[in-house]
């Protein structure tokens, strides 16, 4: 770190935009997670490898202290062993669905019930399925979940990546279990069947992500696609 020319060390270093991370006024009731935060903020701003790994050993050794027990339900990184995770949940949930005929029947509904040619259920149930995700990641409570390194600046890391892997292995599934394509279904019959085994396999990557705890490994941070970011 640089020390300012009174001799004592500067609170954090500034980024891009001009703003300090690690500077922002405290909070006026602090706590673990305040200090936590603030640390974390502090990881993101130094520039160094070891100055990072500095940092990292403090966090955990907040983690550790007595009293903070409750701090092995906070998950801050997102790693490849996350979506490895993502995958295994997706999977397990979506299996049951590639044998249902009521997958095919629900898409079916789907595609005949439009307003204006437009599938308005099919899009509601799209709908249902990012609500639900980000319900489940960030309101049901079973983990609390930092949100770093957003792509855009916008959407959360873990957010996508459980709807992405969902996706794909819903798709993926579908197609190489011959479901996708049987009876000769309209394109829009195929989306629905997609959309209807993904709102399980998203429930299920989601639950295969954050039910573990926080997992070991390098933050994928470094790969997002923030912009502005130096």
């Amino acid at each position: 770190m640089v020390d300012s020319d009174d001799g004592e060390p500067e609170a954090g270093r500034v980024d891009g935009s001009g703003a300090s991370a690690a500077s922002a006024p405290p909070p006026a009731d602090p706590d673990i997670d305040d200090l936590l935060a603030k640390l974390d903020a502090l990881r993101d701003a130094v520039d160094e490898g070891h100055e990072r790994e500095k940092v990292r050993q403090t966090i955990s050794l907040v983690e550790r202290m007595p009293g903070t027990g409750a701090l092995a339900e906070r998950i801050t990184k997102y790693t490849t062993r996350d979506l490895a995770e993502s995958f295994v949940g997706a999977v397990l949930f979506a299996l049951p669905l590639l044998v249902e005929g009521g997958v095919f029947e629900i898409a079916a509904w789907f595609a005949a019930t439009t307003v204006a040619g437009v599938p308005v259920l099919l899009i509601g149930h799209v709908g249902f399925v990012f609500l639900a995700t980000a319900g489940l990641l960030y309101y049901a409570d079973f983990r609390q979940i930092a949100i770093r390194h957003p792509i855009f600046g916008v959407i959360p890391r873990r957010y996508a990546g459980v709807l992405l892997v969902s996706l794909a292995t819903s798709s993926a599934m579908l197609l190489f279990w011959g479901r996708l394509h049987e009876g000769d279904p309209t394109a829009l019959e195929r989306a629905g069947r997609i959309a209807v085994v993904w709102a399980a396999a998203a429930f299920g990557a989601g639950l295969g992500d954050i039910l573990p705890g926080e997992s070991k490994g390098e933050d994928l941070g470094k790969f997002d696609l923030d912009i502005g970011d130096d």
